[in-house]
């Protein structure tokens, strides 16, 4: 039997490069379709830019205006008094519950705040107005 020289041998080789390129790539994946999240929920409107708009992370309802006056919780549609029943539950259960309002910019200014009173009536204290990011038209 005839025995091979262990200097013969190679060490084998990890190849870093593809691995880092690997997760780099699922990074910039993950990160963009992150991004998409928030409004896979939504109605589309189409909303005012601002361009001092904040990203709010911690959000309870997310309620959509259309310019046809309907009301989406999401993306189910939903009726005014239902809408703020729901809300007042959910404002008794959790002091820290929040409303975000998606209004479309061709909307009724008076529609947007009859909303935001009747919700205010039934004890909901923190409100958000959406807007899209970029500059004031």
């Amino acid at each position: 039997m005839r025995l091979r020289d262990r200097r013969q041998f190679t060490k084998p080789e990890v190849m870093i490069i593809p691995m880092i390129d690997i997760m780099f790539f699922l990074l910039v994946f993950f990160m963009i379709s992150t991004l998409y999240m928030v409004d896979l929920k939504t109605v589309g409107v189409d909303l005012p830019q601002a361009v001092h708009a904040e990203a709010q992370t911690k959000v309870d309802y997310v309620v959509t205006m259309k310019k046809d006056g309907t009301l989406w919780l999401e993306d189910k549609k939903i009726s005014r008094g239902d809408l703020v029943r729901q809300a007042a539950e959910a404002q008794r259960r959790s002091g820290q519950f929040s409303v975000v309002i998606r209004a479309d910019q061709g909307l009724d200014y008076g529609q947007v705040m009859a909303l935001l009173d009747e919700l205010k009536g039934a004890g909901v204290t923190h409100f958000g107005l959406a807007a899209e990011s970029g500059g004031a038209k």
